[in-house]
């Protein structure tokens, strides 16, 4: 097994190994290049969108600055796809991202870990397991997300959360650690926000 096979596969492996870094240098030229874009180089955008993920969907954008270890070499985005102002993905390993999904800014998206042994780790020792989120889910400001959890369709994480377990889908959770606050439901379709209704707004 490869050097970049064993990092694919949740085994422990050192990420300081040359010829891991000198692929990831390359893919980090790109975002470095998406990150000095204009406002107004909407395709330019989307041409290095498209050089820099393993897959990205018709309608996905991505607001600069991104901070991604492997530029999104390993995420897989869908479409429509929101992502605010700095976000950072540890895409060590693979990240999943399906449709309609906002992803707030300041968000943490981390497929790595390091072992608690400090011999390993002061070597370099390193982890990585795939994140997946559903569609149509909503991850708030500043939200972290630790390597191996699923969050289910449609869920909705508080701005500041830290999801350490998987989450299911059509609910609300926040906290640190995350936890399920409730279940969306049916007031949720009547109300955007507190005593606020839908219907009295004009969304023609």
């Amino acid at each position: 097994m490869t050097v970049y096979e064993k990092m694919k596969s949740g085994q422990l492996y050192y990420a300081t190994d040359e010829s891991l870094l000198s692929v990831q240098a390359q893919c980090l030229e790109l975002q470095y290049e998406y990150n000095l874009t204009r406002p107004t180089e909407g395709q330019r955008r989307r041409e290095l969108m498209e050089r820099m993920f393993a897959e990205v969907g018709e309608g996905t954008y991505i607001e600069p600055p991104l901070h991604a270890n492997w530029a999104g070499r390993h995420v897989h985005l869908g479409k429509d796809v929101y992502f605010n102002f700095n976000v950072t993905l540890v895409d060590d390993n693979d990240i999943y991202i399906a449709d309609n999904t906002m992803i707030g800014p300041n968000t943490v998206i981390a497929t790595a870990g390091h072992p608690v042994c400090p011999d390993i780790r002061q070597k370099g020792g390193q982890f990585n397991i795939p994140v997946h989120i559903g569609k149509n889910c909503w991850l708030g400001a500043g939200v972290i997300v630790l390597p191996g959890v699923t969050i289910g369709d449609n869920t909705v994480v508080g701005a500041g959360s830290v999801v350490t377990k998987d989450l299911p889908a059509n609910v609300v959770a926040a906290g640190n650690p995350c936890r399920i606050l409730r279940t969306i439901g049916e007031r949720d379709m009547e109300y955007y926000y507190k005593d606020k209704k839908i219907a009295d707004c004009d969304l023609t």
